[in-house]
């Protein structure tokens, strides 16, 4: 009887709060009105023993109808806004222009036979281009842009064969990375009639002669229970020709569905490699060796608890790790005692990290972060110094590729103000050359770019870049764009963005701290950053933000916060714990309700990450910040805008949906709170350039209406 008492009054306090910040916000939003009502429909929880309201969990079910109109209300609500903005017509044309000038990864090389996208123009996706030889006219194999008119089928991933004769690739729609595997032959353009369903993020190894591949996919809808069909993700093979309801189940079968697999295969393809994945701090691997009798896998990393990358040669394999060595360190290994008490160490640790390692021309070539930029380092094949690459300062060196027994190497490079670049090294005559660069299309000579280092709350040191026109005063009134993620053990490194240089040039700064959570300084860094350390990120944010106000590059009233996926939760939490630091916030793709979130879509994959509320420990850091949690009625919250997309397969939109509805209810400040869902879209892999730039439109309409930034620039020219 007590405790029902209790749940009434917590219902009778959340609802009268609720109508009196609503009527707060009605007064104070005169200018564009009320949001759209949203009713409460409160749910209690109990766990350990705390009592947890959740007014708006009904939210949660993006397919009822009452949600959906609920929707569409709350879109014609941010449309009426974003019309509202003047300059609207303007940016967008300015966003079409930026997107328009086109992109180029870097080539992959197959027995000589050269693989690479490339987009040009106003076309949706870009195409997959095959080039037979360096001196060869690069021909298209696989264009994306005719897979459907809205342009929202997607090619997600490709991997040719050792030859560069087949390569199966898949293709999703809606950005729901719910793939189905097809296979083409590159000598005529032609498809083999094998397609395979459910090989999201797919992994391929190919056999050597080209005649089967093993690969992993995902449970089979109708085998597992309701809502489990983005888990049990298992190692098959597969040969041309046969039915895949056949292929044999090769790694995983009794793990659990949460278990990550993976495949790879030694280019002479007798030994398979297979690993499990437990999270962003631990991976396990295993050896069969397939030209033996035995027909078990070896565990190769043994019971150590750590992060692993492997390249299987031939007569043996190279090993990186970060056991005992946060900044990691490189092995290796033979077949014939592959068990960590018999690693060889040929790198060790350092103080950059050592990001990833590839061997071209019988050398190693080591990617490095210091201070989070990069650099490339050749070593022989016993760990010997060769030489360094040399680069511009303060850039992102990614996508390296090239053979074992190959001369060439290709690598993509770029810096804030140095636009992306596609860079060719010959081994054979140690010289390096531009293989292509896409024409910027925007002024970026007077753009700097600075690191700078603060203090976050408990005193450690946080490194940030800071990217402004050198023309800029530094008086505090200038308009910024803070951007974080800090997690899953990812880099913000140096990068050019088109649409960051025409902000910069219209008097806007861009900065990005290299947040705990992230890998810039190691698994230390990451680990200092997660779980119940998940605070910490949080604080290095806001410290940034203080940062820049102590040293006279903006001011509350002149930042906007920003961040997307794990870097929406931040912004999540940061807005809950100090909704006095900035004047806008873009929270984007966001996970917000901690409690529930392991619940939905693939999310009990980030367990590892943050921990889960099942477990009363876990629970206690979880509860102590989730954002949907936080929110307080009666607070002066700044202007929001929540992004979200209806098929997006990793994170749920009901997080944006149900912190919408409550900031809402309870702002009342004169600042709106908004929601953008949009519909055929996912995470953001795979989305046409047509649905990026009315993003982006919406999103810098958003961002100059609130900071008050007049366009300087409409049209786009680079000098």
């Amino acid at each position: 009887m007590a405790n029902t008492a209790k749940r009434m009054i917590v219902l009778l306090i959340t609802i009268a709060c609720t109508i009196l910040s609503m009527t707060y916000s009605s007064f104070s939003q005169q200018h564009l009105g009320p949001p759209p009502p949203t009713k409460v429909d409160t749910v209690f929880d109990t766990l350990h023993n705390v009592v947890i309201p959740d007014p708006y969990r009904w939210l949660e079910d993006g397919s009822s109808d009452e949600v959906r109109r609920w929707t569409e209300a709350q879109n014609a609500y941010f449309q009426k806004y974003i019309n509202r903005y003047p300059e609207r017509d303007q940016l967008k044309q300015t966003m079409t222009s930026l997107l328009s000038i086109g992109s180029f990864s870097s080539p992959r090389i197959f027995d000589s036979v050269l693989f690479y996208k490339h987009r040009t123009g106003s076309e949706n996706h870009s195409i997959l281009y095959v080039q037979f030889g360096k001196d060869k006219k690069p021909e298209m194999l696989i264009d994306p842009n005719s897979f459907s008119t809205d342009g929202t089928v997607a090619l997600d991933w490709w991997f040719p064969s050792p030859d560069g004769s087949l390569v199966a690739y898949g293709k999703s729609s809606s950005g729901t990375e719910r793939s189905t595997l097809y296979i083409i032959r590159t000598a005529d353009k032609k498809l083999l009639d094998d397609t395979i369903p459910n090989t999201r993020y797919a992994a391929i190894a190919w056999l050597p002669d080209n005649s089967g591949f093993y690969y992993t996919r995902f449970a089979i809808p109708g085998t597992v229970p309701a809502g489990d069909e983005d888990y049990y993700r298992r190692v098959y093979f597969h040969r041309l020709g046969d039915n895949w309801q056949n292929d044999s189940l090769i790694f995983g079968g009794n793990l659990d569905k949460t278990v990550w697999t993976n495949v790879d295969l030694s280019p002479d393809g007798s030994k398979l490699f297979c690993s499990e994945f437990y999270g962003w701090s631990r991976i396990v691997f295993y050896m069969k060796d397939l030209s033996s009798s035995d027909t078990s896998f070896m565990k190769v990393t043994g019971n150590l608890q750590a992060n692993f990358q492997i390249q299987a040669l031939d007569d043996c394999f190279l090993i990186m790790t970060n056991n005992d060595a946060p900044h990691y360190r490189l092995f290796k290994a033979r077949y014939d005692n592959p068990s960590p008490e018999h690693w060889r160490e040929l790198i060790p640790e350092q103080r950059s990290i050592m990001q990833s390692f590839l061997v071209v021309d019988s050398c190693i070539v080591v990617r490095r972060l210091t201070n989070a930029t990069s650099s490339l380092e050749i070593l022989t094949l016993e760990g010997a110094p060769v030489r360094y690459i040399t680069l511009p300062e303060l850039g992102t060196v990614d996508a390296v590729h090239g053979e074992p027994d190959g001369t060439d190497m290709y690598f993509y490079y770029s810096s804030y103000n140095i636009p992306p670049t596609i860079y060719h090294y010959d081994f054979k005559n140690d010289s390096l050359n531009i293989f292509a660069q896409i024409d910027a299309g925007i002024d970026y000579s007077n753009i700097e770019v600075k690191q700078v280092w603060y203090r976050s709350l408990d005193s450690t040191p946080v490194s940030m870049f800071i990217v402004y026109n050198r023309n800029s005063k530094l008086d505090g009134n200038n308009p910024t764009y803070l951007y974080g993620y800090g997690g899953f053990n990812s880099n913000m490194t140096p990068y050019f963005s088109r649409v960051i240089s025409f902000w910069v040039n219209q008097g806007g700064i861009y900065a990005v701290p290299n947040l705990r959570g992230g890998g810039e300084y190691g698994e230390e860094w990451h680990n200092a950053g997660k779980r119940e350390h998940k605070q910490n990120t949080f604080d290095d944010f806001i410290a940034a933000a203080e940062y820049l106000f102590a040293n006279g590059y903006t001011s509350p009233e002149k930042l906007c916060i920003s961040g997307g996926s794990n870097g929406g939760l931040l912004i999540g939490a940061v807005l809950t714990q100090r909704p006095d630091l900035c004047r806008a916030a873009v929270c984007a793709v966001p996970l917000l309700d901690m409690i529930r979130y392991h619940k939905f879509l693939i999310a009990r994959l980030w367990i590892p990450e943050y921990g889960v509320s099942d477990d009363s420990a876990q629970f206690a850091y979880l509860y102590s910040y989730s954002p949907y949690h936080h929110v307080v009625n009666g607070t002066k919250y700044p202007a929001v805008l929540f992004k979200a997309s209806e098929s997006d397969g990793r994170v749920a939109p009901l997080h944006a949906r149900k912190m919408t509805a409550r900031m809402q209810a309870a702002n009342i400040s004169e600042y709106p709170i908004l929601l953008r869902l949009e519909t055929k879209a996912g995470h953001g892999q795979g989305k046409p350039v047509s649905k990026q730039i009315e993003e982006l439109t919406d999103t810098w309409s958003f961002v100059f209406n609130e900071l008050g930034v007049q366009i300087r620039q409409p049209i786009i020219e680079k000098k």
